[in-house]
């Protein structure tokens, strides 16, 4: 059974880290302050990129979850695991912002939009898909089972992607509006911290899927330990 190791992950994580800290110089300085919202405005700067690393996240989960079930390799479901708790965080965090984005935007601190709405089903999903480690059965079937849920837990993310355009919404389609967007400072900006949140986000990856390769080897090392000691 394999068991990954990357050696620079802590590399990545201070680049991410470092691209996310000069990325706010865009943010403040650079980016203009936007005429109606003001400088509330801001939080979208680090609301986008969470939305959508967040959605890349399920992505891997549910990729690494049909390649476990079709070469029975645990590595895979490790690294599903690592990718939704990742998306779960971020996911939480994007609707965090959100909530106080649109309470300057629209007066409340929620309501129930198509894209807010698939956006929390999708939360409580892969909340349940991380519920499932805590099932009392064996590993085996807890991967299968988080497989299964995994594979069927994507077809809402397309919803959230989609939510804002194929049904009335008042959520804003940034880079796909026809009245304009985004200026074009705001654009970089928003661009640049995307990016700096992916190589952060890749980082945040490797680093949490070490820590269940790790575990997982512990795991292994204690059960040929008690195999032993029944024997003698």
């Amino acid at each position: 059974m394999r068991v990954s190791r990357f050696p620079w992950t802590p590399a990545l994580l201070a680049a991410g880290a470092g691209l996310l800290a000069a990325s706010q110089w865009l943010v403040f300085a650079y980016a203009p302050i936007e005429e109606v919202m003001g400088p509330i405005q801001k939080i979208f700067y680090i609301h986008l990129p969470l939305a959508w690393w967040g959605l890349v996240s399920f992505f891997v989960v549910f990729v690494c979850s049909i390649a476990c079930l079709a070469k029975k390799d645990p590595a895979y479901d490790r690294t599903a695991r690592a990718a939704a708790e990742i998306g779960v965080l971020f996911t939480t965090l994007c609707l965090a912002t959100g909530m106080i984005w649109g309470r300057r935007a629209w007066g409340v601190w929620w309501t129930w939009d198509p894209r807010l709405s698939t956006a929390l089903v999708m939360w409580f999903v892969y909340l349940a898909y991380l519920i499932l480690e805590s099932l009392g059965a064996s590993p085996e079937r807890r991967r299968l089972v988080r497989s299964a849920v995994g594979i069927v837990a994507f077809l809402d993310v397309p919803l959230v992607f989609l939510s804002a355009r194929m049904w009335r919404s008042i959520h804003p389609a940034v880079f796909a509006s026809e009245s304009g967007g985004l200026e074009p400072e705001m654009k970089l900006a928003a661009v640049f911290c995307t990016l700096a949140m992916g190589v952060f986000w890749l980082g945040l990856l490797l680093f949490r899927k070490t820590q269940l390769d790790q575990a997982f080897r512990i795991d292994r090392l204690l059960f040929r330990l008690e195999e032993h000691g029944e024997q003698q």
